[in-house]
């Protein structure tokens, strides 16, 4: 019988198979699509305050809510989608972040006509690579970074909202922006040569 993996040691994450696979498959994957990046941006900004297992225990429910995450949907959410939103038990429901998320659509559109590509602005921030963390243990993972903290003034000057540093760092780990998969973690070297 072999052993369980190494992994990164996230309070509540062992025995948890939707956190485990969540570890195991996605979080530190270098993401390149625009679409997907701006969805997990939103995710993160609905974590604010919360534990990340509890938005990804409703993501499921987040894409139905927000209609897959199509911005150009989800641009044109009005008061009856907003109340809709409001009444939806499946999602976090707080008014400042759903009208965050809508506007963030907005946002994302309003780059893209402009020419903006909103893949291409976020990784402008690491030259186009990930950044490597060579993090021991969790407690050597910072919060924040002073680029996080570059990237979240960026972001909030486009009119992003529920983007402080904290958030933008979470969310620069888990779309591959930042390997901070710790070095005994066995997805450590895979999600480096990734960004070789």
């Amino acid at each position: 019988m072999s052993s369980p993996p190494i992994r990164c040691g996230w309070r509540g994450m062992a025995g948890d198979p939707l956190y485990e696979a969540y570890h195991d498959a996605e979080w530190g994957v270098p993401e390149r699509d625009a679409r997907a990046l701006w969805e997990k941006l939103v995710l993160d900004g609905f974590q604010a305050g919360l534990a990340w297992i509890t938005i990804l225990r409703k993501r499921e429910a987040f894409r139905a809510a927000f209609a897959g995450f199509d911005p150009e949907k989800v641009a044109r959410f009005g008061e009856a989608d907003r109340a809709r939103l409001m009444a939806d038990a499946g999602i976090v429901r707080s008014n400042a972040k759903i009208d965050a998320a809508i506007a963030s659509a907005r946002t994302y559109l309003a780059m893209r006509d402009a020419g903006q590509d909103f893949a291409r602005f976020c990784w402008a921030f690491t030259d186009g690579k990930p950044i490597q963390g060579a993090r021991a243990g969790v407690g050597d993972v910072p919060a924040q970074t002073p680029l996080a903290a570059e990237m979240s003034r960026a972001l909030k000057a486009k009119g992003f909202k529920f983007v402080g540093p904290v958030i933008v760092y979470a969310w620069m780990q888990a779309v591959g922006l930042v390997n901070d998969h710790v070095t005994s973690c066995f997805r450590h070297e895979p999600i480096r040569r990734m960004g070789a």
